[in-house]
């Protein structure tokens, strides 16, 4: 509460200026987009229009960490699309209207920043990295270079070797990248793994090398199997590996499945292993999985997007014992448990050039040779994208105000709060762990069985009537607004809750009200 009210002591001169400045504005704010910068005396204009703005921006923070308003203010498609006019029109519209569009917009938006909003990996709103987010955009810039992104390519670079050393490789040396999310992260860490083990196929393509086989946890992200169908490698060319009843890799069956790939004649060139599954929140052994892929001489990845920020707590960081192993990358999301603002995620590879060799095109136009300056700065050209957003900025800014040590605190408090919500559930009537033992991360997967269905004997009606239990809780959930938390079905498990914990705004209180607004809701079931 004393931030916010710094905040708005910080503001109200700046408020205060702007009311006195639309005064004298003989139309108002209802004049039109090319009254403002850089028309011609457009600066009065311009300061009232974006103070208006932040009012606008700063009353729904403010909303977004009451719990006494809703996490969101559903409506079904058909009808959200009938309450407002959302078409785009030939004609110029008012700064008035578009300021009722901003209002409109965000009313009907979710409160990602909420306390009892648990329904995604990506929750909360830190104010330091809103901060940072709302500076990049003002200064609109591209990553490709360092001639027109000086700072932030050196912010990129300190802080991509902070994560390296943090990891645990030699004096933090490698590479790295911001990508648009982990599924690009994972897409390029199969990219590099491919180029490197046949480096004819980025000019000759599919053609030149043999059949190749990747292979990931049946419990790993979707995004392998995506990056595989993009790069022309076929879906059907990543084998699933047993994950055991916690969800983690089963390193006998990688390693048998590697032998039997090798026995069709597929060129087994990729492991991804996951630290911190979407679902269970599993890790998988990292070390006995590398020892693997050395043995056949395999490129080893992990996916952390989820589980890698748990490397910065002394508590947790034996989670992710040897990934300072992984031949090749590391993907890790500090938007996720770090709770940067979206987007914000990071490839982060062992082998310093391989990245450039991989996807350089020496596109003349950016990336001339006879610049005045160091050119290893102009990073571009080792990425996918020409255009790439400036996501460096929230992480580092956001790092600077906390520290190491910040991050530790909030990441460790997240993870108290889900062995609080585990503890209080396991043995509780109408609840049941879908596995055994206290989960390794913040996902606690449970069902919910309503009064009436706990001592049906036939467990297959049972079974069928428990599948439509969570996702009409859930509707139930979003209609009233009041909480929202996600499910799904595993495998041969009906659909049960997965609860995750990362929105550091969340307490003890809000976890006591989950559960009571889980049981509310689901009584009548």
């Amino acid at each position: 509460i004393a931030h916010y009210s710094s905040v708005f002591d910080l503001l109200s001169p700046a408020r205060a200026w702007c009311q006195a400045a639309a005064q004298k504005l003989p139309g108002g704010i209802g004049s039109k987009l090319c009254d403002l910068l850089p028309a011609l005396d457009g600066d009065l204009k311009t300061m009232t229009f974006l103070q208006e703005v932040v009012d606008i921006l700063l009353a729904y923070i403010t909303e977004s960490f009451d719990r006494e308003t809703k996490v969101i203010d559903f409506h079904y498609p058909n009808e959200l699309l009938q309450r407002n006019n959302w078409e785009l029109q030939d004609e110029p519209e008012t700064l008035d209207d578009i300021l009722i569009s901003c209002r409109a917009t965000l009313k009907y938006a979710i409160k990602t920043a909420h306390p009892r909003y648990f329904n995604q990996l990506s929750t909360g709103l830190d104010m330091v990295g809103l901060a940072a987010d709302w500076l990049t955009s003002t200064a609109n810039t591209n990553m490709f270079t360092y001639e027109v992104a000086p700072v932030f390519v050196l912010l990129e670079y300190v802080t991509l070797k902070k994560m390296r050393e943090i990891i645990g490789w030699e004096d933090g040396r490698g590479d790295g990248i911001f990508s648009p999310g982990g599924a690009i992260s994972n897409m390029y860490a199969m990219l590099l793994a491919r180029f490197k083990m046949f480096p004819e196929v980025k000019e000759k393509g599919m053609s030149s090398v043999p059949r190749l086989a990747a292979f990931t946890s049946e419990h790993s992200h979707f995004s392998i199997k995506k990056g595989a169908a993009a790069l022309g490698i076929g879906t059907e060319s990543v084998i699933c590996i047993k994950a055991d009843e916690s969800g983690k890799m089963i390193p006998a069956d990688l390693e048998r499945k590697i032998l039997e790939a090798k026995q069709k004649g597929f060129v087994p060139f990729f492991v991804s292993a996951t630290a911190g599954t979407t679902v269970y929140g599993a890790f998988d052994p990292l070390i006995a999985i590398s020892d693997i892929c050395k043995k056949y001489q395999v490129w080893f990845h992990v996916d952390g997007a989820w589980g890698g920020s748990l490397i910065m707590s002394r508590m947790h960081k034996w989670k992710l014992d040897g990934v300072e192993r992984s031949v090749l990358k590391l993907t890790w999301n500090p938007h996720k448990m770090m709770a940067v603002p979206l987007q914000c995620s990071a490839l982060l590879v062992r082998e310093e050039g391989l990245m450039q060799n991989c996807n350089q095109m020496h596109a003349c136009y950016l990336f001339q040779q006879d610049k005045h300056y160091d050119l290893s700065y102009d990073t571009g050209d080792k990425a996918l994208q020409c255009g790439r957003h400036v996501d460096i900025f929230k992480l580092w800014l956001m790092w600077r105000a906390k520290g190491t040590i910040g991050f530790e605190a909030q990441i460790d408090k997240c993870l108290e709060l889900s062995e609080y919500l585990y503890n209080k559930i396991k043995d509780r009537e109408g609840y049941e762990m879908v596995f055994n033992g206290k989960p390794q991360h913040t996902n606690v997967c449970f069902w919910y069985l309503p009064p009436g269905m706990r001592y049906m004997e036939d467990k297959e009606e049972k079974k069928k009537r428990l599948h439509k239990v969570a996702p009409v809780i859930k509707a139930r959930m979003m209609e009233y607004g009041t909480t929202m938390v996600s499910y799904q079905p595993q495998g041969d498990k009906v659909n049960f809750f997965r609860m995750v914990i990362s929105n550091p705004a969340a307490t003890f209180e809000d976890i006591d009200f989950l559960i009571e607004e889980i049981e509310r809701l689901g009584q009548d079931l």
